[in-house]
């Protein structure tokens, strides 16, 4: 039997954030009811594939998933464990917005074997809160979050995000601190990106970013680039090792379903708009099925893995495809090296300090 990683979407929130293009709104009672039955009736539906893997991991994510109640989690779960076989040390996480949980639910998801929490706080000043249109504040969060202890949760993320609005680099320094000295076993620290579609984009997508720069009202690229650099360098004071470009954990609380993303490891997405990767075929539920080629597949192999900070390994590409991947990407390592984005560390080559700052540019040289 093959690891298998599970996604489980809930695509309900109790308002939309001004940035957020995920798939997700809000939604009444009822329908929230009405979804949650036909979600356990999907998983029930893959009893077969649950004959050929074991689950190592499962993520339940959204939207806001801890909006709903106790029962319709208790009963996605029990869907899931009817038809697949759980590793008895599968990482479970489920993701949390402060205001939506009490001790009674946070106890409830300990009980369900829930044992990793990510709990979305983003920013410790308000006003950066109440302009991203967040439902909470940092005392909101600070409830939530000790309430989790109190719980029995040992295996916390907080996600915190960098490049807000009228937010300088010395409130972004205050936030990474204030959350450090919290002791949470991971953090994700990530860059506020423009989507269309969002309130966020209309406001500054296109030329207008660059006009809101100029007034400051958004960080130039300078204070982003710094604002990247004071993550790693106070998280690394604080016990947290950087594994990925924006993940932070003290050590042994890698976040395990997202390693698997990113070492291409077999996950099913179940719930809607929910993405799988089953015997090298891609598909969302619904949708049509995408049959990755070698060349797919590579391409994915280089940048997902170069996301690693221990970047990719070369004798695991022999293996996989049967090529070496100076063999396959010789011209475009080359100039990878030359430009001092790359390095070569003996049997892993990833990305360089310069190279994580333009780590977009990098992989999209891998693509063929």
């Amino acid at each position: 039997m093959r690891p298998l990683e599970l996604y489980i979407h809930i695509p309900f929130c109790v308002k939309k954030c001004r940035y957020c293009d995920f798939l997700s709104a809000p939604a009444t009672p009822e329908a929230r009811q009405e979804y949650v039955m036909g979600l356990c009736q999907k998983i029930r539906s893959y009893y077969d594939l649950g004959g050929l893997y074991h689950v190592s991991s499962i993520f339940i994510g959204g939207g806001t998933p801890s909006i709903l109640e106790t029962q319709q989690m208790r009963s996605i779960f029990d869907a899931i464990r009817s038809t697949f076989p759980v590793d008895s040390d599968a990482e479970i996480t489920v993701e949390v917005n402060p205001g939506t949980v009490d001790k009674l639910k946070l106890m409830a998801y300990h009980n369900i074997g829930i044992n990793r929490l990510s709990i979305g706080l983003q920013s410790t000043d308000d006003q950066e809160l109440k302009m991203l249109g967040r439902i909470h504040t940092y005392q909101d969060f600070l409830d939530t979050y000790f309430l989790a202890r109190e719980a029995g949760f040992r295996n916390i993320n907080v996600d915190l995000m960098s490049g807000i609005p009228f937010q300088t680099l010395g409130g972004w320094e205050d936030t990474i601190k204030r959350v450090a000295e919290l002791a949470p076993e991971h953090i994700s620290a990530y860059s506020l990106i423009i989507e269309e579609g969002t309130p966020f984009y209309e406001k500054y997508g296109e030329g207008e970013r660059a006009e809101a720069r100029r007034r400051r009202e958004l960080p130039d690229e300078d204070t982003e680039r710094l604002m990247y650099q004071f993550t790693k360098n106070i998280l690394q004071n604080y016990g947290y090792h950087r594994y990925e470009i924006s993940n932070y954990a003290k050590e042994g609380y890698e976040c395990r379903h997202n390693l698997g993303y990113w070492n291409r490891t077999e996950y099913l997405g179940i719930g809607t708009g929910a993405a799988s990767l089953i015997n090298n075929q891609r598909f969302v539920e619904g949708g049509e099925i995408e049959v990755l080629t070698p060349q797919n597949q590579m391409e994915e192999y280089m940048f997902l893995g170069l996301r690693r900070i221990k970047g990719i390994s070369k004798a695991d590409f022999r293996r996989t495809f049967g090529r070496s991947v100076e063999n396959v990407y010789g011209k475009v390592l080359i100039h990878m090296y030359q430009k001092q984005l790359l390095e070569d560390t003996g049997d892993n080559i990833r990305l360089t300090e310069k190279g994580i700052d333009v780590s977009n540019y990098v992989m999209s040289e891998f693509l063929f």
